[in-house]
Parts: C-alpha cells; structure tokens; sequence
C-alpha cells in the first residue's frame, strides 16, 4: 500500500496536471471561436466558386480542348492523397480519424490496382501513416498556418500540386480532412481536388434558383478561358476551406478532449484524497493502539 508521502506526491502532480489541461482547454476555446469563424466564412464562397465552375464546364459541352484540370489526363491509374491532419497531439481521435479513412482509401485503390502516393499536410498524419505505409509518402508540410492560417499557406500547397500534376506525377487528386459540424462532432471529408468535379447539387440548385428551368448564360470571354483562369484559383480556395475546416475541427476535439480530462483528473484527485484520508485514519488509529497497549502494560 502507498505511503502518506507518496500518496500527497501524486495528489500534487495530478492537481499540476489538472491546471495544465484547464489551461489548454481555455486558449483551445479563444482559438476555436476564430477558427470557426473563418471557417463558416469560406464556406459559402467556396461553394458558389464550385457551382460557378460547374456551369461554366456544362456549358462548355466537350471536354475537348478543356483545360487539364478539368479534361484530367485521360487516366485513372496514379491517385494522390493529401492527407490533412496537426502537427500537435492531444486533440482526441481527430488525427486517427483522418488516417483511418485514408488507410481504408489505400486499401481500395490498391485493391482495384491502383498506383497510391500520399502527399501529409502536418507530422500527426505523417506519423501513424509511417508504421505501414511509408513508401508510400511523397513528402510532408507541416507548420502550415503558423502562426495564422492565411490564403498563402493554401495557395502555395495548391501551387505544389499543379506542379506535380504537369509533371505528370499522378491522375487524380483527392484530399481527406476533417469538417467542423460542433465541438464535439468532426466530419470526415473527402474530396477529389484534381481534375474538377462539379458538385452534384450544382445543377439542382441551379434549377431552384431559374423558378425551376435551368438558366441560360453567355460568357465573356469564351467558357475555356475562364475555366483556365479560374480553375487553379478554385484548387487554391478548395484547399484553403479544407485547412480552415479542419483547424476548426482540431481546436474543438482539443477543447473537448482537454474537457473531458480536467474531469478525469478532478476524479482521480478526489479518489487519492480519499484514500489518503483512509491511509491516515488507519496510522493514526495504528498510533493509539499502540499507546493504550503501551499503557495496559505499564
């Protein structure tokens, strides 16, 4: 049975370790409320950008002519997974879960023959996908957003994944993230990045919004003109709302997880006092046996 002194040792280190997850759940909150706020910001323009592109590419008819980030490159052999988790821990399962979807990614890809690289935005996802899939890796970015996420740290990870895909490193690009519902609940997202794919609601929406018929548009310039101007914009703002989305989602698993032990440790400090006080009890009681006995004696 533990001693007094260790029993008051391990109470003070739990209370110390109890100080320390209040205190990051608190700067976890003030982050959150930031986080979110962009990350709700982006939403709608990153969606109107994605029904934009989805009519201009109805409109255009053929892909013929189209440019790459559209047409593709003809092939669906080589796919790209950019996985996005943190670069820190203790945020609960937020890491596990990303990585967990993009094993299960790799084992369909590889099942259906196909050629799987990994491209890991943050050292979490680095990490767990090292154990089983390290040849896989392309290559890692982290510290990305330090020490404020802007449109920058996005475009230049778009940038690089122009410039693997005109070097003709893989056909398809798909990321994996976490979307931010609340603080307790983080979507797994995936969403293919390279070549465009217009969002299946497009349409319908569309039809909603012209009473029903599909509007009619003329552009100027011409459809292919626009796509190739607009089409990398809409990689880089594609990847910006991810990276927002999932530092939304990152700050509330670290609030709710950091929650959730401030409470463990509040109980554990209550269940070693109680067995300090017990542990007590029964040397004092041990004490004044002693003394009695010590005096029936004399």
């Amino acid at each position: 049975m533990p001693s007094l002194k260790d029993l008051r040792t391990r109470i003070n280190s739990v209370k110390s370790t109890q100080k320390i997850t209040s205190a990051m759940k608190m700067v976890a909150a003030a982050k959150l409320r930031r986080a979110q706020e962009q990350a709700e910001a982006a939403r709608p323009y990153a969606e109107r950008m994605e029904r934009v592109l989805g009519s201009v590419a109805a409109s255009l008819g053929s892909v013929e002519g189209a440019p790459p980030l559209l047409a593709g490159t003809g092939r669906d052999d080589v796919h790209l997974l950019v996985v996005a988790t943190s670069d820190r821990g203790l945020c609960g399962g937020f890491n596990s879960s990303i990585v967990r979807e993009a094993r299960r990614r790799i084992r369909e890809l590889g099942a259906a023959g196909k050629t799987v690289k990994v491209l890991c935005v943050g050292r979490k996802g680095r990490g767990q996908l090292m154990r089983d899939h390290s040849r896989l890796i392309v290559d890692t970015i982290d510290e990305v957003g330090r020490p404020r996420l802007g449109f920058d740290d996005a475009q230049g990870i778009a940038n690089r994944l122009l410039a693997l895909y005109e070097a003709g490193e893989f056909d398809v690009c798909t990321a994996v993230y976490n979307r931010f519902r609340s603080v307790i609940t983080q979507i797994v997202t995936v969403q293919q990045l390279i070549p465009f794919g217009p969002p299946e609601e497009a349409d319908a929406q569309e039809g909603e919004e012209a009473g029903g018929a599909r509007a009619i548009y003329e552009f100027e310039p011409e459809e292919g003109e626009i796509l190739a101007t607009l089409l990398p914009l809409n990689l880089s703002v594609q990847v910006y709302r991810a990276l927002l989305e999932n530092a939304a989602s990152e700050q509330g698993a670290r609030m709710a997880a950091m929650d959730n032990a401030t409470r463990n440790a509040g109980d554990m400090i209550d269940r070693l006092t109680l067995d300090y006080n017990r542990s007590r009890q029964a040397a004092i009681t041990s004490e004044l046996i002693e003394i009695i006995s010590g005096a029936e004696a004399v």
